[in-house]
């Protein structure tokens, strides 16, 4: 079954984002994974955590299992040092669930 995680994040530097973007693509599809849903976001009018949210965006891979071995896999997680940590100041998972 399909496995779906929804994030909320803090960008940044967009540009340094869309490299990071560029770079960890041909990572997520050799996993199975794509994005589903992007959204740039002005204003967050409710929220559960202190973290600001600006970008909001779906993350879908065909299991549970495949999402964990994308997150823990050692060239996603070279990219994730280069790119992402000077990118996005804070992550906020909003929901993971099966589809």
């Amino acid at each position: 079954m399909a496995f779906e995680r929804i994030m909320g994040i803090y960008v940044t530097d967009d540009t340094e984002y869309q490299c990071y973007r560029e770079a960890m693509m041909p990572i997520l599809a050799s996993f199975g994974g794509a994005f589903g849903y992007d959204f740039k976001v002005a204003e967050v009018l409710r929220s559960k955590t202190d973290d600001d949210i600006n970008r909001v965006f779906t993350i879908e891979f065909p299991s549970k299992q495949h999402m964990d071995d994308f997150f823990s896999d050692p060239a996603y997680l070279a990219v994730k040092d280069l790119h992402f940590i000077r990118s996005v100041s804070s992550t906020t998972t909003i929901s993971m669930h099966e589809k």
